[in-house]
């Protein structure tokens, strides 16, 4: 008889899909986890720098959510009603994410992840403005739906089975590999203007819809000027089209200045799709849309059966208040501007940091075998993760070549956790 860890990954081996594979070329076990850290089968313990998969927002197991947990198992709280019965957990959540929510968005929907709230966003657009056609962007992502892997920009996540439906792609606003040679802050915003060619050549001259994360997440935290949004925006609006901003990555207050990324750009979308960190871990997604926009389905029948269980509800609704309670957003701004300065300092001692980048607690590093020639470090990349797990840090990698290290600890992480993640890169960089 082997170990757990052989016997589980026999079973992955034999009983799971060949797309399910676990970090790390020795699969790591995690066992239990309190705030910014988590432990695994052996009590090694490890500071948490990417939670899961960027769905840690307030800490691993809050004491709030713990104690509300613990008074509804007590109390017998029913586990499971869907929409067709109200409990007040749902209704309640509705009203926390509308007051958070920017402009006249108030109309909420609850699913179980991103994937089916993009899909929702993508299909209530295209009822509300009677036409088919998405413009998405390369290097973007937006889920595992069929929808949502046609709008995805990457080829690594497409199947032949999945071909696009009346979406087209424009061109990434990724400012480190422009695709027009322009730098950062000295640019027309050529990207932006291509959303306005595309539409132009490659629809009917009407859209349905623009998605767009206000930074790409699985492609490799690609962070746009601000000001990209607001022009690519304006061109949506001129042809007709909604514009849905996918912040299930973005949102929470992740990146430092607002509960939801795009306000930064003085955008007021007319979808928000959120999922991750909107649950702390608990599986909810949502969509947040304006009042004309969800109006639109009246007399179609559309629902999730297990969006806004109770336990899910209750944990999201929780996450909005610890968030303004505990002043979280602020705090990835102070720790997010203090690991980004730590980042560049790193990048001026290891250049196989090519470019640093991201806002608030939602940074990424990209590693490149020369700073000149920015061919991809992607082999360096999935040894360096390895490193950071030898060393007691847990990282995320993404980017089309992968070779993106992604750094998103939770929004409450302290001063000393943000000192020891940087002395755990420095020190993992020194045994590439």
């Amino acid at each position: 008889m082997g170990t757990n860890k052989e016997n589980w990954m026999e079973i992955r081996k034999n009983l799971f899909f060949p797309t399910l594979t676990p970090y790390y070329t020795d699969p790591l076990v995690l066992v239990k986890a309190s705030g910014s850290r988590v432990w695994d089968d052996s009590n090694v313990e490890y500071l948490d720098a990417i939670g899961g998969i960027v769905s840690i927002s307030v800490g691993h197991n809050h004491p709030r959510i713990v104690k509300k947990i613990r008074e509804m198992l007590d109390g017998n709280v029913i586990q499971h009603t869907t929409h067709l019965y109200l409990t007040g957990y749902m209704e309640r959540l509705a009203q926390r994410l509308a007051e958070v929510a920017p402009g006249d968005l108030g109309k909420c929907f609850f699913t179980n992840s991103g994937s089916e709230a993009n899909e929702l966003s993508v299909m209530t657009a295209r009822v509300a403005t009677g036409e088919q056609t998405i413009v998405a962007l390369r290097h973007a992502y937006h889920g595992g739906t069929g929808t949502t892997l046609g709008l995805c920009g990457h080829g690594t996540w497409k199947f032949r089975a999945q071909p696009p439906a009346s979406i087209v792609h424009a061109l990434e606003p990724y400012c480190y590999r422009c695709p027009f040679k322009a730098t950062r802050g000295n640019c027309d915003f050529e990207c932006a203007a291509d959303v306005k060619n595309v539409i132009e050549t490659t629809t009917n001259g009407k859209i349905a819809a623009f998605i767009a994360e206000p930074i790409q997440g699985v492609g490799g935290f690609i962070d746009p000027p601000v000001e990209y949004h607001k022009r690519v925006f304006d061109i949506v609006k001129s042809f007709g089209g909604k514009y849905i901003s996918d912040e299930v990555q973005t949102g929470v207050g992740r990146a430092g200045k607002h509960f939801f990324a795009i306000e930064e750009s003085g955008v007021v979308p007319d979808f928000i799709s959120m999922a991750k960190g909107f649950g702390n871990g608990a599986p909810i997604g949502a969509c947040i849309a304006k009042k004309e926009c969800a109006d639109a389905m009246t007399g179609k029948l559309q629902f999730n059966t297990f969006g806004g269980d109770p336990y899910q509800a209750m944990q999201a609704a929780e996450v909005i208040d610890i968030i303004k309670e505990e002043n979280l957003i602020n705090n990835a701004k102070v720790q997010g501007d203090f690991l980004k300065e730590g980042l560049l300092a790193l990048q001026k001692d290891f250049p196989i940091i090519g470019d640093v980048r991201g806002r608030g607690l939602l940074l990424g590093m990209e590693l490149v075998k020369d700073p000149k020639t920015k061919v991809p470090a992607s082999d360096e990349n999935a040894k360096f993760l390895n490193l950071t797990r030898q060393n007691g840090l847990l990282i995320g990698k993404g980017g089309l070549k992968g070779n993106v290290t992604r750094l998103t600890p939770p929004l409450n992480i302290t001063r000393a956790d943000a000192q020891e993640l940087l002395s755990k890169l420095r020190k993992s960089f020194e045994m590439i």
